[in-house]
């Protein structure tokens, strides 16, 4: 006797927050609206069906009636619907209080515009920790989906394989339960194998196999599967989904599908089973710009914490900060500029309205934002922020609250894992222009990296909003008996940077100094920067870098922002400034994308024994 496969077929689409309208049509175009409109010309099969609350939001805006079609196919219930974070949340990341708010924000969406409240959830990425089990248990969903292959590391393996493609043993044939704190939920394991062989093969063919292997009767069993269209175009992806759905409705007689909650309904006895955490907090350890979210998000979700008295003000303050907690930007989508900015948008949105009009004062304050347990120390203006870290006493985040943007947003590719400003090189004189290029994005010999050595901190006046800094000598590098003295001040729009360098060696010294900036705007070329040099305008060449002689200024005109920064020295400088790409994909598409633009002042020191060489840098930026 041929047994009957349970199937749970699902689908789970998601566009993150931040990114253009062009990917949410593409999205749209070739993944939405060939599978449901597909599917409806099937009545009788039968899945489950997530879309992030962003995908759902700008459909609602842009294809309304794409949402009519859902909820006919929901009424007939042919679909059921999954909740889940309302942005698409990294869950174990965030607070607690954040992981309810998403998920009750999504569930209320979708109780509204369907008319029925999901009794499932997706987790973002598949990426679990146990005591997610808590949050999704009290926000009333009864299960979710994993990884066979998380199944695998929880030890869920039991039997003989029947099918490689199906698994590596009996317990990936049926869900468990898992349990944290006395809470209880059901974990459905998605069979990435079954996906991998239905894509090579017949579904037919495929799971007629599986079901002539599984042996007698067993109404436990059942698998799930998420599969997927790799289409150029609607026609494609069209094609391919009516091959797929004719496909699976020929397999009536091994075949029954079925829904999470169907298949739960009156079931007793599964297995019980605890999972090991994924690895997503991991890529806080490789990507400084995760953690610098990262980091940010925690910091705001204080201030919100510590707002009282304004229930509506608290409310809105921390739906600005859900929209900065997507998992894109913490995995490898944080290299999407767009996707950063968005979040950096929400974050600072959300600490301008947790600061009260009229009672805010601006502060210097020494604390451990990075989560190192160490302080780094933050400059909190009315219209500007100002993040310094000892290592290289660098800024790793200059804010304009006014436009809420981050001009330190950018992705890094140096040996320090952050790019940032005023990040400290002494170089020979006589290198080119190419080595200098390559020294401030990699490092490099014969120059001294001083951004990647720990600064000591000398003095925090809070009074006078100045903190300094100073590098003790490193024998072993080059300039290493160089001295630097370094201190920030921030009065109102203006930053100012003041360095004094001492030759500690008994030799005299001839060297180049120059502090590193990575400004990152809202993109390149004219339409969205303008450069003056002295006031002069200076029309660069598109794409490359260049060199300016003698500058005393340089203004930088943000078109987006509608904002002026301004780069002034006390001493004349030379500069080379380039663009900063790096690879991102975007709706499978590889692509190198503008990040930053930098800008290299170079300024030739000679100093005998004991000499000291002083100049004074600003910083400013203004509406």
């Amino acid at each position: 006797m041929v047994q009957k496969i349970q199937l749970i077929l699902g689908s789970h689409a998601h566009v993150p927050y931040g990114a253009g309208d062009d990917e949410f049509e593409q999205a749209y175009t070739l993944k939405l609206k060939p599978f449901i409109s597909t599917l409806y010309k099937y009545p009788k099969i039968q899945l489950c069906l997530h879309y992030s609350g962003v995908l759902l939001h700008w459909i609602e805006k842009v294809h309304p009636e794409f949402l009519m079609l859902i909820e006919d196919l929901v009424s007939r219930k042919q679909v059921e619907l999954l909740g889940g974070g309302f942005y698409e949340p990294m869950l174990p990341l965030i607070p607690l209080q954040d992981k309810i708010g998403q998920i009750e924000l999504l569930t209320t969406y979708l109780r509204k515009q369907f008319g029925k409240r999901p009794q499932g959830c997706w987790i973002p990425r598949l990426c679990w920790e146990q005591n997610l089990v808590s949050p999704l248990s009290a926000c009333g969903m009864a299960y979710t989906f994993l990884d066979e292959g998380q199944f695998m590391a929880a030890g869920l393996s039991g039997g003989e394989a029947r099918l490689a493609a199906a698994g590596s043993g009996e317990d990936l044939y049926r869900p468990c339960i898992t349990e944290d704190q006395g809470k209880l939920i059901t974990v459905f394991p998605i069979s990435s194998k079954l996906k991998a062989a239905i894509a090579k093969s017949s579904p037919h063919d495929t799971l007629e196999k599986l079901a002539s292997s599984l042996g007698g009767p067993d109404q436990d069993k059942v698998f799930s599967v998420f599969p997927e269209a790799a289409a150029s175009d609607t026609a494609s992806a069209e094609l391919f989904w009516h091959e797929f759905f004719e496909n699976l409705s020929r397999c009536e007689s091994f075949l029954e599908f079925t829904g999470p909650a169907k298949y739960l309904k009156g079931r007793r006895g599964l297995k019980k089973a605890y999972f090991p955490n994924s690895q997503g907090r991991q890529y806080l350890i490789r990507s400084p710009e995760a953690n610098g979210i990262y980091s940010k998000m925690v910091f705001s979700h204080t201030l919100i914490n510590q707002l009282r008295g304004d229930k509506s003000r608290k409310r809105t303050a921390r739906e600005e900060l859900w929209k900065a907690q997507g998992a894109d930007v913490f995995s490898e989508g944080i290299c999407c500029s767009g996707i950063r900015k968005a979040a950096y948008r929400a974050l600072l949105g959300a600490e301008k309205i947790t600061r009260e009009t009229g009672a805010f004062t601006p502060s210097l304050m020494n604390f451990d934002f990075d989560l190192d347990n160490e302080g780094e120390y933050l400059f909190q203006g009315e219209r500007i922020n100002c993040y310094i870290h000892l290592e290289g006493a660098e800024v790793f985040e200059l804010d304009y609250l006014p436009k809420t943007w981050n001009y330190l947003d950018t992705v890094s590719r140096h040996p320090a894992g952050r790019r940032g400003a005023f990040s400290d090189r002494l170089l020979p004189m006589g290198v080119s222009p190419e080595d200098v290029i390559n020294a401030a994005l990699h490092g490099g010999g014969g120059i001294r990296f001083c951004g990647g050595e720990r600064f000591e901190p000398a003095e925090m006046d809070k009074g006078r909003g100045k903190v300094s800094f100073t590098l003790p000598p490193k024998n072993d590098a080059p300039f290493g008996q160089i001295g630097i003295e370094k201190s920030y001040q921030l009065r109102k729009d203006t930053l100012t940077v003041s360095y004094t360098l001492t030759n500690r060696d008994e030799e005299a010294a001839d060297f180049q100094f120059a502090p590193v900036i990575d400004l990152s705007f809202p993109g390149e070329g004219e339409n969205f920067v303008r450069l003056l040099r002295n006031n002069t305008a200076v029309k660069p060449e598109s794409g490359g870098s260049f060199s300016l002689k003698d500058v005393e200024s340089l203004k930088f005109q943000d078109l987006k922002n509608e904002a002026i920064i301004n780069l002034g020295s006390a001493r004349p400088f030379d500069a080379l400034i380039f663009p900063v790409h790096s690879p991102c994909n975007i709706g499978g598409n590889e692509m190198e994308l503008y990040q930053s633009t930098c800008i290299i002042p170079l300024l030739r020191i000679v100093l005998k024994s004991g000499e000291a060489w002083k100049n004074e840098f600003t910083l400013k930026i203004s509406h």
